[in-house]
């Protein structure tokens, strides 16, 4: 591996040991870094720009941030067809895989090919308002349906396969991939998935009855949301992003894309002993 596609959190108050550590990477292992026309003046000059990416043939994208920044090169590597390598420097980085002061290590073991590739899941979300699509996307974590900052509850019914599962008035919805089972959805009392199994998951926020609970489908299942009832407040989020605003009547299709995004997986690690050390799962 020698052709690296850069992705960073421009938001991250100390770039320089960043920049200084691709700098010595590129020299000492002759390495040629690539980055995207959005991140063209942040990134160094030793940082090759690529305008159109889908053209570009990379090993690798080296995502410099948290979980956030991570969600945020999804694009990059569908576009390049690269797999992800996530170095955290920003709080949490439970999709990272590697630190700064590991990332030289890291780089030998991947010119050694040790090291695994893992498929991770993506939905695709189509909004539909009277009958037409104003919006269509993928997401890795989650596609969020919130009211807002309305008091009063939104009302959803839920489908899939077009047979009704509940009809509720609650906060919102979240619908997840296994990946996101650790992030929002979590958050909400929905279960822990393994990051490589089909499912998505379907939890409440706060609903008005408490037997309206989190419920895990399968990846095949096609999942329908119908805004019955809502507020001028209402939002529909993707990973974080991607804020469309909500009417009453709109229709939201969460199903599993077509497509994967591929991460590097570098060390033993199970996914068990991510949970215990990051989330201090069992710790008492």
């Amino acid at each position: 591996m020698n052709k690296f596609g850069i992705f960073i959190n421009p938001l991250h108050e100390n770039t320089h040991p960043v920049f200084s550590l691709l700098e010595k990477l590129h020299k000492n292992y002759n390495l040629q870094f690539y980055k995207l026309t959005s991140q063209k003046d942040f990134l160094p000059d030793f940082v090759k720009c690529i305008d159109e990416p889908s053209h570009q043939k990379l090993d690798c994208i080296l995502v410099f941030g948290g979980d956030g920044t991570i969600l945020r090169a999804i694009d990059f590597s569908l576009q390049t067809k690269a797999p992800l390598l996530g170095i955290n420097i920003g709080k949490l980085g439970f999709l990272s895989e590697s630190t700064l002061s590991n990332l030289e290590k890291s780089i030998e073991n991947l010119e050694k090919n040790k090291f695994k590739v893992q498929e991770r899941l993506l939905i695709k979300v189509i909004l539909k308002r009277k009958k037409r699509v104003i919006f269509s996307s993928l997401a890795l974590n989650d596609a969020v349906i919130y009211k807002g900052k309305d008091p009063k509850l939104m009302e959803v019914s839920f489908f899939t396969n077009r047979r009704l599962v509940v009809e509720t008035r609650c906060d919102g919805i979240i619908a997840s991939t296994p990946t996101g089972s650790t992030a929002y959805s979590l958050s909400a009392g929905g279960p822990i998935l393994s990051p490589l199994m089909e499912a998505l998951v379907v939890a409440p926020l706060n609903p008005h009855v408490l037997t309206v609970r989190p419920m895990v489908f399968s990846a095949k299942d096609n999942l329908l949301f119908k805004i019955i009832k809502t507020n001028d407040e209402s939002v529909l989020q993707l990973d974080g992003k991607n804020s469309f605003s909500l009417e009453s009547g709109d229709e939201i299709l969460v199903s599993a894309a077509n497509k994967k995004v591929n991460f590097i997986k570098l060390s033993n690690k199970t996914f068990y002993q991510i949970l215990r050390k990051k989330l201090h799962m069992g710790r008492k």
